[in-house]
């Protein structure tokens, strides 16, 4: 993998801290703003509602621009925001720095999605999404507990402070390994023939749409439960508040092994990791409910359903950029919106189910609500499973095998009819929809 690749990496550690690490804060920050405990979830919902907005925005508005040019705005403008966060003491201020932050690390991302992508084979693009997604796992394994440490030791602003310092030497690094003269997506994809009106159509392809609501689904249910794992932790669970960081650092630990297995499957196997995956998840969401109240369980669960989570998260990621590849500007925007519609929807769900509690489930029912979310996702799989080959299939562009009965994520074996088959190919080419890169 290319050495800029992980630089991006190092930003998206920093901006993934940002996103995950209020999991770990909420108690302190309700407490000294005043507010309740679901108001402060919803901190974590405006800045995915930023960067459910910013995904597309951000990445239409920097079609003209060279890559490290967005890079860099977008990121040094997360800087900021997170400084004037820091120091305020009032919630609009800090409700309306994380949407800012949230259209900066939408933009940041998207771009460097397409551009990790085009860093490599047009069939690997499931490792180099993996590979930068790590940046996101990697903050929770140490980012998002070492935000809850300081914030127990310091105050929830010192988080604050640690991301913006965070970022710091990833503008560094930035300005060193990116061209300066490197084009923007939109100039590589219009001289390829794809203007910004031939990409919005591309995003309309029923696989890719399909895709992108699995997306939303799942990563609704992982922020519905990683939002109030923390008040789960001691109010459920039992355990003091010096364990809240030691679970959210397992769970972490669970998103990077997901993220590194799905990285090696996600361009051979998708189908088998994300119908098998699915089906765990769900199960593990149902268990974690009804076991909560047990320290062994739930920490084992932690680490089970933070794997499962990212596995299967990442690997639709990568389905959507194999789906989208007629797209190469908008359709890690629209990937990254897609997600974040999740984690917009999965906290206020979960804030919505505690402050209603029709059942008395009180913590436990965000859990409960992630289940239905990763339930509703299957059935969804399993109707577009049905009507995706029925409908002449939605298959991906780019270099890839059609094959038969593949539904939406891959393939069993390869078809030889010339109605159901691409062109034939070469004894060298990939002999499975999706090809590892070796």
């Amino acid at each position: 993998m290319p050495f800029a690749l992980y630089v991006l990496t190092l930003a998206i550690f920093a901006q993934g801290t940002s996103e995950f690490m209020l999991a770990g804060l909420i108690p302190d920050l309700a407490r000294d703003l005043g507010i309740s405990v679901p108001a402060a979830g919803s901190l974590t919902s405006a800045f995915a509602v930023g960067m459910v907005v910013g995904a597309p925005l951000m990445a239409l508005l920097s079609r003209r621009w060279s890559r490290r040019r967005a890079l860099l705005t977008f990121l040094v403008t997360f800087l900021i925001v997170h400084v004037i966060g820091a120091l305020t003491s009032s919630y609009a201020v800090l409700l309306a720095t994380r949407v800012v932050g949230a259209l900066a690390n939408a933009g940041f991302l998207a771009v460097a999605l397409t551009t990790a992508t085009a860093m490599v084979a047009p069939d690997a693009k499931g490792r180099a999404t993996s590979v930068l997604l790590s940046g996101v796992t990697v903050a929770c394994v140490a980012g998002v507990p070492g935000g809850a440490a300081l914030g127990q030791l310091w105050g929830w602003r010192a988080a604050f402070w640690a991301v913006a310092l965070i970022s710091v030497p990833a503008v560094l690094a930035i300005l060193r390994t990116v061209p300066a003269g490197t084009g923007g997506p939109t100039a590589e994809a219009e001289r390829g023939g794809a203007g910004a009106l031939g990409e919005l159509r591309a995003l309309r392809r029923p696989r890719l749409l399909v895709t992108l609501l699995l997306g939303a689904l799942v990563n609704g249910a992982t922020f519905c439960a990683f939002t109030y794992l923390a008040p789960l932790t001691t109010e459920v669970t039992g355990l003091g508040e010096g364990w809240v960081p030691a679970v959210l650092a397992l769970f972490g630990v669970g998103s990077f092994l997901g993220v590194t297995f799905s990285g090696r499957a996600a361009d051979t196997r998708p189908l088998p990791l994300l119908v098998g995956g699915g089906a765990a998840l769900l199960a593990g969401w149902v268990l974690f409910a009804a076991l909560a109240g047990s320290p062994v369980a739930a920490l084992v669960l932690v680490l089970t359903q933070g794997t499962l989570s990212f596995a299967v998260g990442a690997t639709l990621i990568s389905q959507a950029l194999y789906a989208g590849a007629m797209a190469p500007t908008l359709a890690g925007a629209f990937a990254t919106a897609a997600l974040n519609i999740g984690a917009a929807l999965g906290p206020w769900l979960g804030g919505a189910a505690i402050d209603a509690d029709p059942a008395g489930l009180g913590h436990r029912a965000p859990l409960w609500v992630a289940a239905g979310l990763v339930a509703l996702a299957l059935a969804v799989a399993g109707v577009a499973g049905v009507a995706g080959p029925a409908a002449g299939g939605a298959q991906a562009a780019g270099p890839v095998t059609v094959t038969r009965k593949t539904g939406w994520f891959g393939a069993t074996r390869r078809s030889s009819s010339s109605g159901e088959s691409g062109p034939t190919p070469s004894k060298n080419a990939p002999t499975s929809h999706f090809h590892r890169l070796r």
